[in-house]
C-alpha cells in the first residue's frame, strides 16, 4: 500500500515544518516540500492533512501486556492488554514484561502474546524475567534470550527497593547486569536490565554501588517508576547526571499525580530545574499492571489497574503547561526510547524508518494513526480489532 500524507505541519520530533510524507509498504519513502512528490501509474491513496500535527508513533517501554498483578489473590489478575487500547493511547510499540507474578504468567506467554499483538499491528518486544532473582527465562539463561530471542531486548522489571522483590544479594546483581550487558552485545541488542523501583528506604542503592564498583556503564540499567516520591526522583536524577536513563511511569492524574506518584509535569519540572539530561527521560504507561496501595505493615488496602491512555493526557499537559516545547515533549515519548533501548528504525519519523505515525489536531486530539504503514485509526476511529474483540 502507497499513502501520500499532504500538507502536515511535522514534528520528527524535531520541527520539519510543512511537508508531504510518503509511505511505501511498513517504512517512510520520503518526506518533501507539499506538492514535489508526483504519483501517477500506481494504485495510492492521499490523505490532506494539512493543518494536522504529524509526529511518530509513542513507544511505551513498560506494559503488562499480559496483564499483571495478584496481590490480593486470583481474583487481582489484571487483563490482558487489547490492541484496540494500544492504538486509542497513540502507541505503537510496546515493550511486553511479567511483574510479581511469575508462577501463573510464564515467559512463553509474554512472547506468545507480543506476538499476537504483532499479527494484529503493532510492534512488540519483550523483557526476560519478572520481580524475582534468578530471573525466568525462555533458553535457560538471559544471555540466550537476548542472542537467540528476536523479541527479547533485556531483563525485567526486576524488583528492588520493595518488599515483593526477590531481595536479591548485590553479586546476584551484578551477575544479572553482566548477563544483559555481553547478551545484548552478542545479539546486537541494548540488553538492558529493567528495574522497578519501590518505595524501600535503599531506593537506588543496588543501581549506585554496580556503577561504582564494577565496569557495567550506567546506560546498562534503567530504573523505572522513579516519580514514586520526591527522595527517589532526586536520586533519579543524579543517575540520569551520570548518564543512567530514568523512566517515569504515567499515574491517572495528570495534574497532581493522583495514586501516590508525583506527575510527570511535576517530575520533568525538577529534571529542569536540577539540569537533568533530558535525553536521557521516558516515560511509559505501566499498561494493565496493577497499581496496589499497601499500608505501613505491608498490607493490601487497595488496587487499581494502570491505564496506558494516561501517556497521551500527560503529553498534553506538558505541552499546554508551557514545561517543554512541542519537539522537546515528543521526544521522551519516542526518540529517547528508541535510542535508549535501541530499536532500529523507530522513534522518528525519517526516511527508511517504520511508517509509525500519529496524527493530532490542534490540540492534540488523535485523529488518525498509521503502525508499520498500515492505517490503523482513521477519523478518530479505530480500524482494527483484536482478534476476539467484539
Amino acid at each position: 500500500m502507497i499513502t501520500l500524507l499532504k500538507g502536515g505541519q511535522i514534528y520528527a520530533p524535531s520541527p520539519l515544518g510543512k511537508k508531504d510524507i510518503l509511505i511505501a509498504g511498513k517504512q517512510i519513502d520520503s518526506i518533501a516540500e507539499p506538492g514535489t512528490i508526483h504519483l501517477q501509474g500506481i494504485p495510492f491513496e492521499e490523505i490532506d492533512v494539512s493543518g494536522k500535527i504529524i509526529t511518530p508513533g509513542f513507544i511505551d517501554s513498560h506494559v503488562h501486556i499480559l496483564g499483571g498483578g495478584g496481590e490480593g489473590g486470583p481474583a487481582t489478575r489484571t487483563p490482558e492488554i487489547k490492541v484496540e487500547d494500544i492504538i486509542a493511547s497513540g502507541v505503537t510499540t510496546v515493550i511486553g514484561c511479567l511483574g510479581t507474578d511469575s508462577v501463573t504468567r510464564h515467559m512463553e506467554s509474554l512472547y506468545a502474546k507480543a506476538k499476537g499483538l504483532e499479527a494484529e499491528g503493532i510492534s512488540t518486544y519483550i523483557f526476560s524475567g519478572s520481580y524475582e532473582i534468578p530471573t525466568m527465562s525462555l533458553t535457560g539463561s538471559i544471555r540466550r534470550d537476548l542472542v537467540l530471542i528476536d523479541k527479547v531486548i533485556g531483563a525485567g522489571e526486576v524488583a528492588i527497593s520493595d518488599h515483593r522483590s526477590s531481595q536479591p544479594s548485590f553479586r546476584d546483581f551484578c551477575r544479572l547486569a553482566a548477563e544483559c550487558r555481553v547478551g545484548g552485545m552478542l545479539g546486537g541488542k541494548a540488553g538492558i536490565l529493567h528495574c522497578h523501583v519501590g518505595d524501600g528506604e535503599q531506593k537506588l542503592e543496588m543501581i549506585s554501588r554496580l556503577i561504582n564498583e564494577t565496569e557495567i556503564p550506567p546506560s546498562q540499567i534503567i530504573p523505572t517508576h522513579c516519580n514514586r516520591n520526591p527522595d527517589l526522583l532526586e536520586e533519579a536524577i543524579t543517575f540520569n547526571k551520570r548518564g543512567g536513563t530514568i523512566d517515569f511511569t504515567a499515574g491517572a492524574d495528570s495534574d497532581n499525580g493522583k495514586g501516590g506518584l508525583i506527575s510527570i509535569s511535576e517530575a520533568i519540572s525538577k529534571c529542569i530545574e536540577k539540569k537533568a539530561c533530558l535525553d536521557h527521560i521516558t516515560v511509559s504507561s505501566d499498561g494493565n499492571g496493577s497499581m496496589p496501595v499497601f499500608d505501613e505493615k505491608g498490607n493490601l488496602i487497595g488496587l487499581t489497574v494502570a491505564d496506558q491512555k494516561n501517556l497521551l493526557s500527560h503529553f498534553r499537559c506538558l505541552i499546554d503547561r508551557n514545561i517543554l516545547e512541542i519537539d522537546k515533549a515528543l521526544k521522551i515519548f519516542t526518540l529517547n526510547p528508541a535510542c535508549c533501548y535501541a530499536l532500529r528504525n523507530k522513534g522518528e519519523i525519517s526516511p527508511g524508518n517504520d511508517a509509525d505515525i500519529n496524527i493530532f489536531d490542534s490540540r492534540f486530539s488523535l485523529i488518525h494513526a498509521f503502525s508499520m504503514g498500515k492505517k490503523v485509526m482513521e477519523n478518530k476511529k479505530l480500524l482494527i480489532k483484536g482478534t476476539f474483540s467484539q
